[in-house]
């Protein structure tokens, strides 16, 4: 069942400010966003992805705008879009203006790109005069020239070295709902750079690791930076930049934050043992098989499918629900305790069954159902399993005795 976040208290206190209807900073829940791939201008496309996004756990979507078709179909797109729209600006400060027209919750500046304080400074006033905030969006690849020169190189105060020029810029006019990145495609840079930025803005922090790439790369290296700096208690928001479908950016970003705790679970947390020698079943098949029927429910609870019954319902008690192979069956456990016992050709549907009870009922009503003979036939299957395929096991056991022999011999 949904899981209530874990504590902020340790996580760097913010400033706070509201993209739409979305909070960031001061203690609000970490967001997560996406970038639409599509053209602006392109309405109905744009939307469609926006849904999709939006549905996979994206709580907040740029898309670019970069022509002023583009700005027409943001001022079409935004009325009908499901979560807050932030409009990316990169060149051109006419078409950060567009955007403010067309009614975007938010700007993406890029200060590597655009330079002219005069045209940063108007498009800050117009943001303000409209209470929608900018991103600061610092990128270690198009810094401007002098930083590079100054710094020698992306280095990590290079990196807030440019938000704080472009803060500064801001400040003049009053403008204080900013929100700021560093992004490197480097984790080690990134990492450093947003710790760095943690110790000199008080301002919300938007994490990721640019240019990331292909998964599984990708997702590999956009975990280590983004987890890392939340770990540590820093970001209010999150963004993984994968060469993918857009969708799996908004699925990692919301996945990663529901297994740290830092916000409640939406969908499905499916956990598998990897399998060995005792396992009675494909566990990779019946998992991907299972992980897909689940999905499509989309379940706000945690399964477990394990290879065995010898240690399987032990080892994954925590689950919400789980299923074992044993003798050509399948064990359905929730919470660590056997619930039934079903054939092995039936385990995924059974699986889906009972975690459609369980989200309806209740995990107190779905134990009271349980088979009364279902815990001693699956005692009984476990027990030979154990004598059959435990000698692993059986050599702990005996490990044990040996433990406690020693001990007990020296005191």
């Amino acid at each position: 069942m949904a899981r209530a976040a874990v504590s902020n208290a340790e996580r760097r206190r913010t400033r706070q400010i509201a993209v739409g209807d979305v909070l960031i900073g001061g203690g609000a829940p970490v967001s997560v966003q996406s970038m639409t791939t599509t053209k602006t201008a392109d309405v109905d496309a744009t939307l469609s992805q926006i849904y999709a996004l939006a549905a996979a756990g994206a709580d907040l979507v740029r898309c670019t705008c970069n022509e002023q078709a583009a700005a027409e179909g943001l001022a079409r797109i935004i009325p009908r879009s499901p979560v807050p729209i932030i409009a990316d600006i990169h060149f051109h400060h006419e078409m950060a203006l567009a955007a403010l027209e067309a009614g975007v919750q938010g700007l993406r500046l890029n200060p590597g790109n655009l330079r002219k304080p005069e045209e940063i400074k108007l498009v800050a006033s117009e943001a303000r005069d409209r209470g929608v905030p900018i991103r600061i969006g610092v990128n270690a690849g198009s810094l401007h020239p002098e930083l590079y020169k100054r710094f020698g190189g992306a280095t990590p105060e290079a990196l807030v070295e440019s938000a704080r020029m472009e803060l500064a810029y801001f400040e003049e006019v009053g403008f204080e709902d900013v929100k700021i990145s560093v992004k490197a495609s480097t984790v080690p840079l990134m990492i450093e750079a947003y710790r760095l930025a943690s110790e000199t803005f008080d301002h919300p922090l938007h994490l990721g690791v640019t240019e990331a790439g292909p998964p599984p790369s990708g997702l590999v290296k956009a975990t280590a930076g983004i987890a890392t700096l939340l770990a540590e208690g820093i970001g209010d928001t999150i963004r993984y930049s994968l060469t993918a479908d857009p969708v799996e950016e908004a699925r990692a970003g919301r996945q990663l934050l529901e297994a740290m705790g830092l916000r409640e679970r939406k969908g499905l947390d499916l956990i598998a043992c990897p399998s060995c020698g005792r396992a009675e079943i494909d566990v990779i098949g019946v998992a991907k098989e299972a992980q897909a029927a689940l999905e499509e429910k989309n379940l706000p609870i945690q399964v477990a499918v394990m290879g065995c019954v010898v240690n399987g319902p032990g080892e994954a008690r925590e689950a919400d629900l789980g299923i074992a192979a044993g003798r050509r069956r399948g064990h359905l456990f929730i919470k660590g305790q056997i619930v039934r016992v079903v054939p092995e050709d039936e385990m995924v549907s059974a699986l889906v069954a009972e975690a459609e009870r369980l989200v309806a009922e209740g995990i107190e009503a779905r134990l009271a159902a349980a088979d009364s003979s279902a815990a001693e036939e699956a005692e009984a299957d476990r027990r030979a399993l154990f004598e059959a395929k435990g000698e692993d096991a059986n050599a702990s056991e005996e490990r044990v005795e040996l433990i406690r022999k020693t001990i007990a011999e020296e005191r």
